[in-house]
């Protein structure tokens, strides 16, 4: 039978419930699955993975067929996924050597890998430039130089996008916001900054400038900040061509799409997202004389958000008789930090038993020792016991990227389920795994 309507929009799509009134995704019963490879545990529908990919790519090229969809590894990043992303025809964008290494370890083709990030090192632009990647999103004047005199020592022109900062308020939280003029990244336009870094760039014989990119923050809600800074890019571009000569070839939208994590907050849909980019910046090309660009989009954690789900074990309850009912799960803040990073909030059912009315009201508490280790406050449940199953939808993005070992706890295991067929794409860690770096 299906799920709850309220509930649907934030499970896979492939979420039922079987008539023993267990929680079902890709075909696989998630009781059993967490019975046989313990918990937390981590399940992706990759039904869902290909289905957003595709819906992306349909999205923005049936509205400008030269638009590279280009996947932000930093939502999550496996060799699994990696090959899934390939297969299904997107780019990569890494912002890290660790993103890097995993792409290539999948054989990701490089041509279609972006290499983002605010600090590369020398050696994580060495072996960017060795790989021959794409593109390399240069970030500042100190990176531009490294860039240039690596690609000339290695007789190389590094194809390359200079991020900059348009100053936009993107309405996320404070955290997760990267395009306002105080952020740690890109070069900012209204100081004249990115004007500067542009004709460096220009002069560099290492370095071959194909546009200009932007990314104003993630998680974003709205359509206008999208827009925005959109024409802002384009304004830039056109600013650019009168002052320097130089057309942009490639213009970057950046990413930042939003997913839905709870019931009663749902975001634009994939069509909106497109069409407040793709008119923005053919409204501001048209306006200002430029051709049409070549487009690139980076949407994550729309693709690998809802796509997770994680599983918990129930363990102990503690009950503050007229305050609060604590239930406490064998993961926590060293698998998913972002409730206690950006307060952000996620919806719960019991696996095991999907069909029982909600009885109390509870806050979902880690195991690890902080105060702050919750991941769900106050929400009502069926009465929780030890050893209930609790899943948690939304899962995909940024929990296993910023998972820690925090209290030397092993990090889960991860599965695709697919068509009634689970496949370990990483197994848990071991004891011997946190001391293989002890010397």
């Amino acid at each position: 039978m299906p799920l709850d309507p309220a509930l649907a929009p934030v499970f896979p799509r492939t979420a039922v419930v079987s008539p023993q009134g267990r929680l079902v995704i890709g075909g696989c019963d998630t009781v059993a699955l967490a019975r046989e490879f313990g918990t937390p545990l981590y399940l992706f529908d990759e039904t869902e993975l290909r289905e957003n990919c595709r819906e992306w790519l349909h999205e923005f090229r049936s509205r400008h067929p030269e638009t590279a969809v280009v996947y932000a590894a930093k939502a999550y990043l496996g060799r699994a996924l990696a090959q899934l992303i390939a297969e299904e025809g997107l780019g990569l964008d890494v912002a890290s050597g660790g993103e890097l290494a995993i792409a290539l370890a999948a054989g990701f083709p490089a041509e279609r890998i972006y290499f983002h990030g605010n600090n590369k090192s020398r050696r994580e632009i060495e072996e960017a430039v060795e790989a021959g990647l794409g593109c390399v999103v240069v970030d500042n004047l100190h990176e531009a130089a490294m860039l240039n005199e690596i690609a000339v020592a290695a007789g190389r022109r590094q194809r390359a996008l200079l991020r900059v900062s348009p100053n936009i308020d993107p309405h996320t939280h404070r955290y997760i916001s990267t395009g306002a003029l105080d952020s740690k990244f890109g070069v900012a336009i209204g100081t004249g900054q990115a004007e500067e870094a542009a004709t460096e760039l220009l002069a560099a014989p290492g370095i071959e400038l194909l546009g200009f990119h932007v990314h104003i923050g993630s998680q974003i809600m709205e359509l206008e900040p999208h827009a925005e800074a959109c024409r802002e890019l384009v304004r830039f571009a056109a600013a650019m061509k009168a002052r320097h000569g130089f057309e942009a070839r490639v213009l970057s939208a950046g990413g930042g799409f939003a997913i839905q994590y709870v019931r009663d907050t749902a975001p634009p849909s994939k069509a909106q997202y497109a069409e407040a980019v793709v008119s923005a910046v053919k409204e501001g090309c048209d306006e200002h004389g430029l051709p049409a660009p070549r487009l690139t989009v980076e949407p994550g954690r729309s693709i690998a958000g809802r796509a997770g789900v994680a599983l918990y074990g129930v363990g102990a309850r503690k009950e503050i008789p007229g305050v609060r009912t604590y239930v406490a799960v064998d993961g926590g803040m060293a698998d998913n930090i972002r409730p206690a990073l950006y307060q952000a909030r996620y919806e719960a059912v019991v696996a095991s038993r999907m069909n029982d009315a909600a009885e109390e009201r509870v806050t979902v508490a880690g195991k690890y020792c902080e105060s702050g280790d919750v991941l769900i406050r106050d929400i009502d449940l069926p009465k929780l016991w030890a050893d209930d199953i609790l899943a948690v939808p939304g899962a995909g993005a940024y929990c296993l990227p910023m998972a820690s070992n925090y209290n030397a706890a092993l990090k889960p295991p991860v599965l695709f389920v697919r068509e009634g067929k689970a496949r370990l794409v990483r197994r848990r860690e071991t004891y011997e795994d946190v001391l293989r770096c002890e010397t």
